[in-house]
């Protein structure tokens, strides 16, 4: 790059050479070209009526799904601006678990109606300003249409999880699943009512219908008992929770034994074979009938150990040992000999099944079980992962529900009254700032004008006819993507956490806002962004070749 020739001066050279520099409108354009592809690509699958997407990495291996997360995760996104609005989504995922295509979409439809601005020479801090300003106003707005719920309305909260399933493949079973989530979800609150739903396992095996999936109060292990000679089910069953090798140790320090005798090399046998017994009779001593071992087990140890009768489970996730704790009320003990009667968790049943074709074992009756597992059975394997995907989604928003105990309505509803009541607030703000507040406005309408266009209705038919509602008063008027008329979602029961809502927003401003106060991007030659298509301005063209396989 050159500063500039004096006189005949040479050119000074200030960035390596290779290095690509765009700057200015230039930048602006092709950031915002590809966060809107990328926006593109995952439009179609917003909604009940939403499509899939097929992804198939470089080996082959084929992902069906319907989730914004895993869409933008397996794409392998290459332009800087457009990683942006993968993280969106991820941030999206970790904070509240859906909504991420919604994130995203708004995002995208932000920077689309900031372009029209940018055209009209307004700066890009007014506009940030005003989106920033639009974003805070639309937080106080949400929290006027919130609805309060309470932990006991088990009817409500399968509601929302019936919608943050919809149109993930769940398909007819939505009602048993929903029930499955919720019932989950309520075993695991803790006492200061927050909800940790790594507390709930989920199992996914191929076989059978949806239907078949069910909720195990208490813990699914996919394994299955050491020995055949160890009992298949044992009843009241004490269980030992180790995270220690029941196996001679080999020792740190390079010892040498000398074995002169058949004799002594007998002694030293026997003398392995003795300690090994007296970890096992430690282990029989506090009645435990039940072991799962973190570590690894001895040959000789799985002998005795199915001798006396004992359930041996070995080589156990460190997470599921801890959720065994949660489920049965034991504790881990790092050492045999420390075991005591004390540290032995309880459970009614730990029984060996078979769940299609692979044997797992179940720990089941646990008396007040902080830990539970939900088992998913579905046709094909692809199945079965959209599945997990939908019931993921489920659980992690009737969770959030629970510990926020706030909802709104679904369909596109806020989004409406959020544009009906910025475009109100715009008119009291003046100056520039106000028509990038009333770009915000417009931006929100994406939403329902996306649900309307992905359930095959007319766009504007539907939008114009939500805005009437809304003028009247009618704040929970949504769309019924069935009949495309505004309806009451509240009534419809299609509702959603609070907190999907207000972490869209404000993640989809965020973003925005940044992408939009880039005017300069230098790429270095090494790999990272010079790698690209035709350097920067070639790649939104790349991705436009993705952002139509969206459109279809």
């Amino acid at each position: 790059m050159a500063a500039g020739q004096f006189g005949g001066q040479t050119p000074i050279f200030i960035l390596k050479e290779g290095s690509q520099r765009t700057a200015g409108k230039e930048a602006q354009r092709s950031n915002i070209m590809a966060a809107k592809a990328v926006a593109g690509a995952v439009r179609t699958t917003l909604g009940p009526k939403g499509m899939d997407k097929m992804m198939v990495d470089n080996l082959g291996d084929v992902v069906i799904t319907n989730d914004g997360v895993t869409i933008l995760k397996e794409m392998d996104i290459e332009h800087p601006a457009a990683k942006m609005m993968v993280e969106i989504a991820k941030t999206q995922d970790a904070e509240v678990g859906d909504g991420t295509t919604t994130a995203v979409v708004l995002a995208g439809e932000l920077l689309k109606q900031a372009e029209a601005l940018l055209d009209q020479e307004i700066h890009p801090t007014v506009i940030a300003a005003g989106y920033r300003a639009a974003a805070d106003k639309s937080l106080e707005i949400l929290k006027t249409i919130a609805v309060d719920v309470s932990v006991k309305d088990t009817e409500f909260l399968e509601k929302i999880a019936i919608t943050a399933m919809t149109g993930k493949g769940s398909g007819t079973a939505r009602g048993e699943l929903a029930s499955l989530a919720v019932e989950a979800v309520k075993a695991v609150v803790d006492d200061d009512g927050s909800v940790d739903t790594d507390n709930i396992t989920v199992e996914m095996t191929v076989g059978g219908g949806i239907t078949d999936s069910e909720l195990v109060h208490g813990m699914v292990i996919d394994k299955d008992r050491l020995h055949p000679n160890m009992p298949k089910k044992v009843t009241g069953a004490k269980i030992a929770l180790l995270n220690a090798a029941i196996e001679i140790e080999k020792t740190e320090v390079d010892a040498k034994i000398e074995i002169t005798s058949p004799d002594q090399l007998q002694a030293f046998l026997d003398q392995e074979e003795t300690m090994l017994k007296g970890m096992v009779d430690d282990i029989m001593a506090t009645g435990a009938n039940v072991v799962f071992c973190q570590k690894g087990i001895d040959d000789l140890a799985q002998h005795f150990l199915a001798k006396a009768g004992i359930y041996t489970v070995r080589r156990v996730k460190k997470s599921d040992m801890e959720k065994l704790g949660r489920a049965t009320s034991g504790r881990v003990v790092t050492s045999i000999h420390d075991l005591t009667k004390k540290d032995l968790g309880k459970a009614g049943i730990v029984e060996e099944r078979k769940i299609g074709d692979e044997k797992m074992t179940f720990v089941e009756e646990c008396e007040n079980p902080k830990s539970v597992s939900i088992i998913l059975r579905g046709g094909t394997e692809h199945v079965v992962d959209e599945l997990s995907r939908a019931m993921e989604d489920a659980l992690r928003v009737v969770g959030v529900v629970v510990e926020d105990k706030q909802l709104v309505p679904g369909g596109g509803a806020p989004e409406v009254e959020l544009a009906l009541r910025l475009r109100e607030y715009a008119a009291t703000v003046g100056g520039r700032e106000q028509l990038s507040i009333e770009a915000f406005a417009d931006s929100m309408e994406v939403i329902p004008k996306t649900l309307a266009e992905n359930a095959g209705l007319d766009q504007i038919d539907s939008l114009v006819a939500l805005r009437s509602q809304h003028e009247k008063g009618v704040k929970s008027a949504g769309l019924d993507m069935d009949t495309g008329e505004p309806v009451d979602m509240l009534k419809l029961g299609v509702v959603e956490p609070l907190r999907v809502k207000t972490q869209a927003i404000n993640s989809a401003t965020e973003a925005a806002v940044m992408i939009l106060r880039i005017d300069d991007v230098i790429a270095s030659k090494s790999g990272g962004a010079g790698g690209m298509p035709g350097g920067m301005g070639g790649m939104p063209g790349g991705m436009g070749g993705m952002g139509g396989m969206g459109e279809e």
